[in-house]
């Protein structure tokens, strides 16, 4: 009779009620369980446990009412009608990235908004389905290259941890990209490949060859990111290949020199002709360090993979540190941290700072229904559009075609050529200067996004004006005489103040040198000789009647990233001053892969807008030729000049309300950069803060855009005798100040 009853039981055990994959996998995170504890609990693999919580198979006996019982009893402790609070954050810094915490006087808590895997990255939590204990600590200078697993199943998988009490915002809001925007291949030493992806998640891979992995991202990975703006489109999926995963699907672990300077393997490599037979095709740059790999598109069906190879200097070091020798759980981390933050990468931070603009501002939208309901594609009002249009002859960099009717040879001045660029401009000291004892420098924060907050630009194409009445509000291109501006008198609000005029760098020229005649402005540089209080009278113009704020979005999002991820490392907006030079004092060393993630948003800002006046890259150009990058609507150079103006005059205007308030003039500047003679290390030794508060529109510390932060400090005699070591009495000290060290010195011999 007893084996009756078990068989009985057997056979209710084998119809025991699951609940639906969708409440079994949030039943399992919200008590922090990983697929690894599930699956060692019930003596099943991972990728067993993965498949019921996907729908994609269903647990059988005997497994089905320990499963059953396992669910039964966290639906107990976690209603699907209930909210239970999630775990509190810890707001400081991982002690996986820090050896000390930011000096600041009390905890910040993270922001609100703050995607989730930066919570991730700042409390060493993290979501995994299969975890790798080659996930080393940042700290680490390198990785091998290959992974370096044993063959055990318990080398290769890491400790679990505790999972994120939340999913990345992609998962929550569009079902399609619930494993993120992107994942990092790595094959063990089995040959198992495995995708890492943000938040832990660690996906099989079973694909053998980069058609099929190609398919398997589409199909079957979950990977990609909702778009930023409505008529805009999706983020395509993002695979970061390692050398691992190189080497298993046929491809060079580096390239070689021809293939550097190339950018892309031949194209008779066998991998590109795998591509071709499977229908798959590149993009005109080829397979290389960032290649794009597609079918044309039906409809509104996704068929695009972008891929990412670090060993082929994907992650120039310039701007993404030591990312590229990560391992592939911390890679993802950072890399989806930007991706969350900015947006998934494009290619470099110079061509995903382009791509950003077009994908908050799409060039066209879907029109309102006809007649017959059809919707069709129409201009987006407030973008750039999706056809290139010409710029100003004065705004063409030389070798453009607008210029091929020139003699050979030809230089063009300041009357024929828009030259708006950063400073690069210095001085001698005085003799009350030599008195003093430091020179303190200090960096105005990603300068140029705060230059192109608020800016107006032209949408369109100029339209050339003989003799027209300057409008501060009209973007364009200006030839004006400016050179009867003086600046030993100026207007600094509504008053006039008199100021050593020979102390001061020009506002007009990047090398500070007074103009001496008729040159080609951007509207800003104008409108501020206007603002100093004196009459202009242009000679013509090439204005842009279609104008609106482009950058502001743009502006908004990587301000936004950069504030974020400062504020992870302890570095918080609205900081007392002393506290605010504690807080940035080594905040690098804290966490490095979050430093890694600042300086890539700092490069975003830069690049991107270097991008609107793209150069030649070869390719067999020769002057007078048009250029790949002219084919873009975004190949904008006169948006560039106006940011790159605007810039410079905000600099110009707080040091000449500093000289007028404190009677002290910069030593030298070099871009964002003033270098200040001071009586002590600090910048709090010469900012006028009274009671706490700072001069109103002269230099503020703090970490928002346009605000300052220390540069370094050196001392007076280091400068003196730096510039008599060389015999360059005007050597732009700006560019040593960080850490005094003279490397490149060109004194015109």
């Amino acid at each position: 009779m007893s084996e009756l009853f078990d068989a009985v039981d057997a056979l209710v055990a084998s119809r025991s009620v699951l609940p639906p994959p969708a409440e079994r996998k949030r039943l399992r995170q919200a008590h922090g369980l990983t697929l690894d504890e599930v699956a060692s609990a019930l003596d099943v693999r991972r990728a067993t446990v993965s498949g019921w919580e996907a729908g994609k198979t269903e647990p059988r006996p005997p497994e089905r009412e320990a499963y059953a019982r396992l669910l039964g009893k966290l639906a107990e402790l976690y209603p699907a009608d209930s909210n239970p609070a999630a775990p509190a954050k810890d707001t400081a810094v991982p002690e996986t990235f820090v050896s000390a915490p930011a000096p600041a006087p009390q905890a910040q808590p993270v922001p609100t908004d703050a995607a989730p895997e930066a919570a991730a990255m700042t409390t060493g939590q993290t979501t995994r389905t299969r975890s790798a204990d080659n996930a080393v600590p940042p700290a680490a200078t390198s990785r091998p290259a290959r992974t370096t697993r044993t063959t055990s199943s318990a080398s290769r998988r890491p400790a679990a941890r505790k999972a994120a009490p939340a999913a990345t915002p992609a998962r929550e809001s569009d079902s399609r990209f619930e494993n993120g925007p992107l994942a990092v291949v790595d094959v063990d030493a089995d040959g198992q490949a495995y995708a890492y992806c943000v938040g832990g998640l660690v996906l099989d891979v079973p694909a053998k060859g980069i058609p099929s992995l190609v398919e398997w991202t589409l199909k079957e990975a979950r990977l990609g990111a909702p778009k930023l703006s409505g008529p805009g489109k999706d983020a395509d999926p993002l695979l970061v290949l390692t050398e691992a995963a190189l080497e298993r699907y046929g491809l060079p672990g580096a390239l070689t020199e021809e293939e550097r300077h190339a950018g892309r393997i031949p194209e008779g490599h066998k991998v590109i002709k795998q591509l071709t037979r499977a229908d798959w095709r590149l993009t005109k740059r080829g397979f290389g360090p960032w290649a794009r790999i597609y079918r044309p598109a039906h409809g509104s069906e996704r068929a695009c993979v972008q891929l990412c190879i670090p060993s082929w200097n994907a992650l120039d070091t310039r701007h993404w540190g030591h990312a590229a020798q990560l391992p592939p759980a911390e890679l993802a981390r950072v890399l989806g941290m930007y991706a969350s933050r900015v947006m998934t990468p494009r290619g470099s931070t110079a061509v995903t700072g382009l791509e950003l603009m077009t994908a908050l501002h799409p060039p066209t939208r879907a029109s309102e229904p006809d007649t017959t309901g059809k919707r069709h594609s129409e201009h987006n009002p407030g973008s750039l559009g999706k056809d290139p249009v010409d710029c100003a002859p004065c705004e063409a960099p030389d070798g453009h075609p607008l210029l091929k009717d020139l003699p050979r040879f030809h230089v063009r001045g300041p009357a024929e050529k828009l030259f708006e660029e950063a400073y690069d401009w210095a001085r001698p000291m005085t003799d009350a200067e030599c008195t003093l004892r430091h020179l303190v420098g200090i960096d105005v924060n990603v300068a140029f996004a705060a230059g192109a907050n608020g800016l107006i630009v032209g949408l369109g194409a100029p339209t050339h004006v003989k003799a027209p009445v300057f409008d501060p509000k009209l973007p364009g291109s200006w030839l004006v005489d400016l050179s009867h501006v003086d600046l030993s008198k100026v207007k600094v609000g509504k008053k006039w103040v008199e100021l050593d005029g020979s102390l001061l760098p020009s506002p007009f020229t990047p090398q500070g040198e007074r103009p001496e005649g008729p040159a080609w402005y951007a509207t800003p540089t104008v409108a501020y000789a206007v603002e100093l209080g004196y009459d202009v009278t242009p000679i013509e113009a090439y204005v842009r009647y279609e104008s609106g704020r482009y950058l502001d979005g743009w502006y908004n999002r990587l301000r936004d990233a950069y504030l974020a991820t400062m504020a992870d490392l302890g570095v918080h907006a609205d900081m007392e001053p002393a506290d605010f030079l504690a807080a940035m004092d080594g905040y690098k060393e804290r966490a490095p892969e979050l430093a890694i993630v600042v300086s890539a948003v700092k490069a975003t800002v830069k690049g991107g807008l270097g991008k609107l006046r793209e150069r030649p890259r070869g390719e067999g150009w020769k002057p007078g030729q048009p250029w790949r990058a002219l084919s873009r609507p975004t190949w904008r150079p006169d948006i560039r000049a106006a940011v790159i103006s605007r810039t410079r005059i905000n600099l110009h205007r707080k040091i000449v309300k500093h000289a007028a308030s404190t009677g002290q003039y910069p030593v030298a500047i070099l871009s964002d950069c003033v270098v200040y003679a001071a009586n002590g290390p600090s910048p709090l030794d010469f900012l006028p803060y009274r009671e706490g508060k700072p001069l109103p529109g002269g230099f503020k510390l703090g970490i928002n855009p346009g605000l300052v932060k220390w540069e370094g400090t050196q001392s007076v005699l280091w400068g003196e005798e730096v510039r008599e070591r060389f015999n360059a009495p005007e050597l732009n000290l700006a560019r040593y100040i960080k850490d005094g060290a003279v490397t490149d010195v060109d004194n015109g011999e």
